[in-house]
């Protein structure tokens, strides 16, 4: 199994399960509710594991109980932690509605916490890593994160990632519903060999050096919501080229993540 990085973010998410959207000014009661460490890297190296991938997660948290109880949790899953405490800075905090039709809506409180180059951590067992994924972290996170064999990341990794040099990330990954990520995507083109677009239940494309799609994989089990599904795919395309599978083998493996995370209540 390959030996698998994520540089990345962290948030502390409150689920709440609710029938339907409440109306404005309506008071609903919630089904059921549940708090989890997740974001787009928690996310990642979730699934990574469950992939059976080792796997090293460096990232940024408060110094506070919502960024130990996050760091704890990711621990029990087998994920070895690399954390820069920022003992000033509260952990960011999310809540997301499940709602009865499979959707999942989005609050966030806080300002996204990253990991930096200067923070001192164990950024050399990435010049040993099959592959990278990267979401959060400034230019010099970026460069230790280079030293792997395969870089992937999401354009969430925004200002960093134009600090890479033409064709320094090797495949560019993000959905074609988010707006943002869209954009961000369009901008930083020129950096990826591979760009890669998420298209739900439509399954997605890659163009580049090479050009394909494919298709959504089957969804075994009836769908609980979509939170996490575009990054539980962009856990399985990584470990995919991590593994030396071809591009076509690795977004199989990506589709077939996105479609467990349909079944599944909140983050991995």
């Amino acid at each position: 199994m390959p030996r698998v990085a994520v540089v990345g973010h962290v948030e502390w998410v409150d689920f709440i399960e609710v029938e339907r959207m409440p109306r404005e000014g309506e008071v609903l009661h919630a089904q059921d509710s549940f708090a989890r460490a997740a974001g787009g890297g928690g996310v990642v190296a979730a699934v990574l594991v469950e992939l059976g991938a080792e796997v090293d997660f460096f990232c940024a948290l408060g110094d506070d109980p919502h960024g130990h109880a996050a760091a704890d949790q990711l621990r029990e899953l087998g994920i070895g932690m690399h954390v820069a405490w920022r003992p000033t800075e509260p952990t960011r905090r999310a809540m997301t509605l499940l709602d009865g039709g499979g959707e999942r809506t989005i609050v966030t409180v806080g300002e996204r916490l990253e990991p930096a180059g200067a923070d001192e951590l164990e950024w050399e067992l990435l010049r040993s890593a099959d592959g990278v994924y990267f979401t959060a972290g400034d230019a010099g996170a970026l460069g230790h994160a280079r030293a792997a064999r395969v870089l992937v990341a999401s354009p969430r990794g925004r200002a960093a990632l134009h600090s890479a040099g033409a064709g320094a990330l090797d495949a560019l990954v993000y959905s074609r519903r988010d707006d943002d990520e869209r954009e961000w995507a369009r901008r930083l083109a020129p950096h990826a060999r591979l760009i890669v677009e998420t298209r739900g239940a439509d399954g997605g494309a890659w163009w580049g050096e090479s050009d394909g799609s494919w298709e959504a994989a089957r969804v075994e089990r009836n769908s609980r919501d979509s939170y996490g599904c575009g990054d539980s795919f962009a856990a399985g395309f990584t470990f995919g080229l991590a593994s030396g599978s071809t591009i076509t083998e690795a977004a199989a493996t990506g589709a077939r993540c996105g479609a467990r995370c349909l079944t599944r209540a909140g983050a991995p």
